[in-house]
C-alpha cells in the first residue's frame, strides 16, 4: 500500500519517451468489489463476430468490469492538454474502443494527452449504477494531476469526456469534486479531482426519470462547474434533452458553454460516421479547445 503510488510514477515516468499506450491500475487490489454472488467475474467481449457493426465494423462491449485502470496515450508533440475519455455502454458494457481507443488516437493527432477510463461497470448488489464509476473517475483525475508533469501535462488543463452513460458519469464528475466519494488512498487523492473542463458527446441519464423539464436529481450544476461542449442529434432515442437540459442549466449559472444539435445521427456512432454534421465535430471539439485556450 505505502508503495503502491511510488510504483505508479516511476513506470509512468517512461511514457513520454515510449509514445506507447500503458495501463495501470486505479486501486490497490484490497479495495475492490469483484464478485457478484459469491461468484468471481471475469472481464470479456460479449459482442459477436458480424454482430451489431457500427459503421460496418465491430465494436468491443466489454463486459463485468471489476478492476477499473487508465491507459495513457501520449502524443509525439503533446500541447499540456489530458482528456479523460469515458466510454459508454448503459453502465453494464464499455464500448471501449468506438467510444475509447478510437477518440484517444485522435486526440493524440491534435496534441492531447488521451486518458482511457475502463471503470466498473455493472453495479454489485446494493450500489447505484454511477457510484463506483464515479470513484474511478475522480481517482483517474487526481492520479492525472498529481502526475501532470512527469506526464508533459499542464494541471489547469485536465478535462473529462464522456459518450452516452460515459457522458452521465463526466457530468457527475464535473459537479462532484469537493470532496472524494471514497476513502483516501495517497498523497494523488489530496489534489483536487475537478475537471477543468467537459465534453459530452450524446449524453446520457441526464434528465429526471420523474419530472419532465428537469435534470435528473444527482446533477447540481454550479457557477463552479467546468465549461463544457455539447454534441447531440435531435433524432436520439436516447433524448436529445439530455443534452438541451444540461446546456440550459449551465447557461443559467452562466458557465462557458457551447452546444451542438444536428437534425439526424442517431446514438452510438463514435467518430465512425462519415454522414452530415455529426461527422464534423471532433474538428468542433478541436476549435473549442482552441478558443478556450486549451
Amino acid at each position: 500500500m505505502k508503495n503502491y503510488l511510488f510504483i505508479i510514477v516511476c513506470f509512468m515516468s517512461v511514457i513520454g519517451k515510449a509514445q506507447v499506450p500503458v495501463e495501470i491500475n486505479l486501486w490497490p487490489q484490497n479495495r475492490l468489489i469483484d464478485t457478484a454472488n459469491g461468484h468471481k467475474l471475469v472481464e470479456h467481449d460479449i459482442s459477436k463476430p458480424g454482430e451489431e457493426l457500427v459503421s460496418g465494423q465491430s465494436v468491443i462491449r466489454l463486459a463485468d468490469v471489476t478492476n477499473p485502470t487508465i491507459k495513457v496515450f501520449s502524443p509525439k508533440n503533446p500541447n499540456g492538454t489530458a482528456v479523460i475519455v469515458c466510454p459508454g455502454g448503459g453502465y453494464g458494457i464499455l464500448a471501449l474502443d468506438l467510444e475509447g481507443t478510437e477518440l484517444c488516437t485522435w486526440f493524440n493527432s491534435i496534441g492531447v494527452t488521451a486518458i482511457l477510463l475502463k471503470y466498473r461497470v455493472p453495479a454489485p448488489p446494493g450500489k447505484l449504477r454511477y457510484e463506483l464509476p464515479l470513484q474511478d473517475a475522480q481517482r483517474a483525475i487526481g492520479l492525472v494531476r498529481y502526475n501532470a508533469a512527469k506526464w508533459g501535462i499542464k494541471p489547469d488543463h485536465i478535462g473529462i469526456m464522456g459518450f452516452s452513460a460515459g457522458g452521465h458519469l463526466s457530468v457527475m464528475a464535473s459537479n462532484n469534486y469537493s470532496t472524494r466519494t471514497y476513502d483516501k488512498v495517497d498523497a494523488a487523492d489530496e489534489i483536487s479531482c475537478r475537471p477543468d473542463f467537459n465534453i459530452l458527446v450524446y449524453p446520457a441519464y441526464l434528465i429526471s426519470e420523474k419530472e419532465e423539464g428537469k435534470l435528473a436529481p444527482e446533477i447540481q450544476v454550479t457557477a463552479s462547474t467546468p465549461p463544457t461542449f455539447i454534441m447531440q442529434t435531435e433524432d436520439d432515442p436516447i433524448n436529445a434533452e439530455n443534452g438541451l437540459f444540461y446546456y440550459l442549466a449551465l447557461k443559467k449559472m452562466k458557465v462557458p458553454s457551447e452546444m451542438h444539435l444536428y437534425p439526424t445521427g442517431g446514438h452510438g456512432y463514435g467518430i465512425r460516421s462519415k454522414n452530415g454534421g455529426i461527422s464534423e465535430y471532433p474538428q468542433l471539439i478541436a476549435k473549442w479547445l482552441a478558443a478556450n485556450k486549451l
